[in-house]
């Protein structure tokens, strides 16, 4: 069963790092962009709202699937003002139960999500900005898309948490 588990969540991470490392192009997409915008806007008065929505289109696209990537990676901002001083078996639970409020919370607000992009795409939603990004839907759909791969992340964690959980009886089970 371990052996499976393992396997299992491999294959989940393996999926994440392929999103994550396109999540690497986007940011680098991103950032010429607005490099771009800033000359053009500055030394030759130029600007574009199609260009301006394009930047923010792609910092949802950067968040919504760079998160899982992030979690994965653990690059993500954690406070150990007591979890540092806990025992093997008490770092666990706590573990345990921070994988087990993330997957709730990423199913929970994915599934929320669902009925809000289904409307969006369902009228076509588009910028209501002349000259705009006629894709709005588009964008909105990353929201369950980035909450279903946190989800994912969680189970892989879960499972690799759950293989190396420590002995009954220790000191500070």
């Amino acid at each position: 069963m371990r052996v499976l588990s393992e396997r299992i969540a491999a294959a989940i991470e393996a999926v994440i790092d392929v999103v994550g490392k396109a999540t690497a192009w986007i940011a680098l997409a991103m950032i010429a962009l607005v490099a771009v915008n800033v000359v053009l806007r500055y030394s030759a008065s130029i600007g574009s709202v199609w260009a301006q929505e394009l930047e923010w289109h792609l910092l949802a696209a950067l968040i919504m699937l760079g998160m899982s990537h992030a979690l994965q990676r653990g690059d993500d901002v954690r406070v150990d003002l007591f979890y540092g001083r806990y025992g093997a078996a008490a770092r666990w639970r706590v573990d345990l139960a921070s994988i087990a409020l993330l997957l709730m919370m990423a199913v929970l607000l994915g599934w929320l999500s669902l009925g809000y992009v289904a409307q969006s795409w369902s009228v076509g939603e588009r910028s209501p900005d002349p000259g705009g990004i006629p894709w709005r839907w588009a964008v909105k759909g990353l929201i369950p898309l980035g909450f279903g791969l946190i989800a994912l992340h969680a189970v892989a964690a879960g499972l690799r948490l759950l293989a190396r959980r420590p002995a009954r009886g220790g000191a500070d089970a």
